[in-house]
């Protein structure tokens, strides 16, 4: 039988610490939420591995869809700098991981998601484990959820080629935009901040991770 107590030690430990992660309060989150309740059943023994993990296969016209490994998703949620005042809005919910490390650090969670069976499954587990500042909705992940607008905190659950103005549009003034912007190895990490009309934008680590489903950029045509 699988220790995940002892496990998500080891992960927090051996992952996190050893790549910079160094913020006691997404330390603490990534120790209390069970990531082996995330998983489909065949994948929990391997829950803690510095992976992403599957969870749902392509389907027709459509990409797999992950839960982000570890490491980069801790930094991500690190650079945010979440705070405890926080309405945030995260951008491709999955089954509802990082939704639930979220929600220990800000005030509420809007948890966007594009694929209702994952939807319904994140909304099915955040409930159970308790976590009741996340409000699971259904949408076109470009899109944004515009109806709970404004956001202190954009989040970004994967990588984008693009972050479309209308993400942007639903920043507060002063809020800020996380997202991994760009392409493989070359993708980088990267915070847009809102100052009134105008926004600025700043970037960090390299981080190659799993693209986000409706974020493709478009074709541009050369003569």
């Amino acid at each position: 039988m699988t220790d995940y107590e002892a496990a998500r030690v080891h992960m927090v430990d051996c992952q996190l610490r050893t790549t910079d992660v160094t913020s006691h309060p997404v330390l603490s989150a990534f120790l209390t939420v069970p990531r082996e309740a995330f998983l489909p059943e065949a994948l929990k023994a391997t829950a803690y591995i510095d992976e992403d993990m599957p969870v749902t296969k392509a389907t027709a016209g459509g990409e797999p869809r992950y839960i982000m490994e570890p490491s980069p998703l801790a930094k991500l949620v690190q650079l945010a700098d979440v705070k405890k005042t926080d309405v945030v809005l995260e951008i491709g919910a999955g089954e509802g991981y990082a939704a639930a490390i979220l929600s220990l650090l800000a005030g509420s969670v809007v948890a966007l998601e594009s694929d209702e069976a994952l939807a319904a499954t994140a909304t099915q587990t955040l409930s159970k484990l308790g976590y009741d500042n996340v409000a699971v909705v259904t949408g076109p992940l470009e899109k944004g959820y515009a109806s709970e607008a404004p956001y202190d905190l954009i989040f970004l659950n994967g990588a984008v080629e693009e972050v479309p103005a209308a993400l942007l549009g639903q920043l507060r003034d002063g809020g800020r935009l996380v997202a991994v912007t760009g392409n493989g190895h070359a993708a980088r990490a990267t915070v847009i901040s809102r100052e009134g009309a105008n926004y600025s934008t700043v970037r960090y680590f390299n981080a190659a991770i799993k693209v986000l489903p409706g974020f493709h950029k478009a074709a541009e045509f050369v003569f």
